[in-house]
């Protein structure tokens, strides 16, 4: 699927809007949407991935079929079950302090996981860590003026976390399973990108909206824009030769 493309957006909003009824078709996409993406930059076959907060496993399924050696790292035991999945050599491991040594990955992924810790820096820097020199790491996030950063609230969020949870539950008759500031945090474009730039431990490689059709690089330029237009931001970082 050509990335960036019309034809590849729509196929993953399609998709994406089928999150709850069918899990298996969306990730999947994802899943291979994601890989292709990688491949551009690094090969996969081969290649040791350490996937951070892969939930039930799709991306470390795909990365697999690739050829890759793919291990999975997730602190939620529930995610990790999700549709009986659970792939072979999964660990329960908190992205913090991952139990892998310095340099170990030649690819560190991490897929939606960013807007769900409270200390981004701190999480971006284990993901360097065990990342080797000259390796790669693949970072995106939903920022929290995305049309979707309130997740399943959205786009409510944009009247107040409360009002938008309220709301939810009158709809749906039950609780949202984000609470801002405990499983969902506001992570902004602007701070990480300054972030990320002022690190002398690696450098970017792309900094582009995830989905977006056109103008994927351009959007995440503009200040103020970018924080509502990106709607999700990949950085693809490449760790610096030491």
């Amino acid at each position: 699927m050509k990335d960036p493309s019309i034809r590849r957006s729509v196929a993953l909003f399609r998709a994406f809007r089928k999150e709850q009824s069918d899990p298996e078709e969306c990730y999947g996409l994802l899943a291979k949407d994601a890989a292709a993406q990688v491949e551009r930059y690094s090969p996969l076959s081969g290649a040791t991935v350490v996937d951070v907060g892969g939930g039930s496993g799709h991306f470390t399924e795909e990365f697999r079929r690739r050829g890759a050696h793919s291990f999975l790292f997730e602190p939620d035991l529930r995610e990790l079950r999700a549709g009986g999945r659970k792939p072979a050599g999964s660990v329960i491991a908190d992205g913090y302090m991952l139990p892998v040594a310095d340099g170990v990955a030649d690819i560190c992924f991490s897929s939606n996981v960013l807007e769900h810790v409270a200390d981004p820096q701190t999480f971006l820097s284990e993901m360097v860590r065990v990342t080797r020199p000259g390796g790669l790491i693949y970072v995106s996030f939903t920022n929290w003026y995305s049309p979707w950063g309130g997740h399943e609230t959205a786009p409510w969020h944009y009247l107040g976390h409360d009002r938008a949870r309220a709301r939810y539950r009158r709809r749906t008759g039950r609780e949202a399973k984000h609470t801002l500031g405990e499983n969902l945090f506001a992570v902004h474009i602007g701070p990480t990108l300054r972030h990320v730039r002022a690190r002398d431990d690696v450098e970017i490689v792309t900094a582009r909206s995830r989905y977006w059709p056109f103008l994927a690089g351009a959007i995440t330029r503009v200040p103020g824009l970018r924080e509502i237009a990106t709607w999700n931001l990949l950085l693809i970082l490449r760790r610096s030769p030491q």
